[in-house]
């Protein structure tokens, strides 16, 4: 509404020559100090201009986290760090009028991220899977967010929690990703055509030593290395074109276990508005004019609907 009505700063200064009402509303409009609107002048555009440029990241990022056809997890934790960044800026802006609208926004952000007990790790844990942030932004954020001390910290329970998640997806998939070593057939087949017993027998020594190998690698350690590997790999250079869903379908042969992780966590939405939608779509279709209609109707009414939708695309 106010980007809309900037445009019009010259029409609203010549309104009063044709409008006498709005005139009067001007002179007899309570401001929230209690004082008088009066008419618009230079600065109060000034203001407008102002105001919108600070609510404009908002706006931003409320259709970024509403979004339902791409991942919104992972840039969550991003979203609300570089939200407090602006916070901060704009609390030490000249504008008075800024200052007061940014340090009543700053409580209310403190409301809702000045506690990271009561927060739920999977916010850290789905930016930390984000090839491109990592434990090195997460951890320079937390510190940004809760100062140095905290901020380390709650980056190690993450850390801590992060591990124990992997552990519970390693004794899930473990058995099921791991290959068969092909060493058994490829001895097998050299020991039916060697007629040396005591090649036979280094043979087996061998492929028995690289099957605990093997075993002892799924077990624990190769596990652990799994998860380490990737944290301790660079960081991907910084792109909003990035597909993360396509980066870990690429990677899942290295990280095979990982890769199962990830895609649980990056499935989950951070918003609610779009499946609420889905819901309250039944309520616009069914409506107490219509309720005759079968369920078989209103599902039809439904597909129908969201296909003329998707045709758009």
């Amino acid at each position: 509404m106010l980007d809309t009505a900037q445009h019009f700063e010259k029409a609203f200064d010549k309104l009063h020559l044709f409008d006498d009402g709005f005139s009067a509303y001007q002179c007899s409009h309570l401001c929230e100090d209690g004082g008088n609107a009066g008419p618009l002048e230079s600065d109060d555009w000034v203001n407008v201009r102002n105001v919108i440029e600070f609510l404009a990241r908002f706006h931003e990022l409320t259709k970024k986290v509403s979004g339902s056809r791409y991942v919104t997890c992972n840039s969550h934790f991003e979203d609300v760090s570089e939200l407090y960044c602006h916070l901060k800026m704009c609390l030490a802006s000249e504008d008075e009028h800024l200052r007061k609208m940014a340090q009543q926004m700053q409580e209310k952000f403190k409301k809702y991220w000045g506690e990271p007990e009561k927060m739920n790790k999977m916010i850290f844990i789905a930016s930390v899977l984000d090839p491109r942030n990592k434990f090195e932004y997460v951890e320079g954020a937390l510190e940004e967010l809760f100062g140095e001390e905290k901020g380390k910290k709650i980056n190690a329970e993450v850390y801590a929690y992060m591990n124990s998640l992997f552990g519970e997806y390693l004794k899930k998939y473990s058995t099921e990703s791991c290959p068969q070593s092909p060493s058994s057939s490829t001895s097998s087949n050299n020991t039916s055509n060697t007629p040396s017993g005591s090649v036979i027998s280094a043979s087996k020594i061998r492929t028995k030593l690289s099957l605990k190998k093997q075993k002892e690698d799924n077990g624990n350690g190769g596990a652990k290395s799994e998860l380490d590997k990737y944290i301790s790999e660079e960081q991907e250079p910084y792109s909003e074109e990035l597909d993360i869903l396509s980066w870990w379908k690429t990677h899942a042969p290295r990280f095979p276990i990982l890769s199962e992780l990830a895609r649980d966590v990056l499935a989950i939405p951070i918003f609610s508005v779009a499946s609420e939608c889905v819901f309250s779509t039944g309520g616009r279709i069914l409506d107490s004019f219509r309720s005759s209609l079968t369920p078989k109707c209103v599902q039809a009414l439904i597909c129908l609907q969201d296909w003329l939708r998707e045709e758009s695309y």
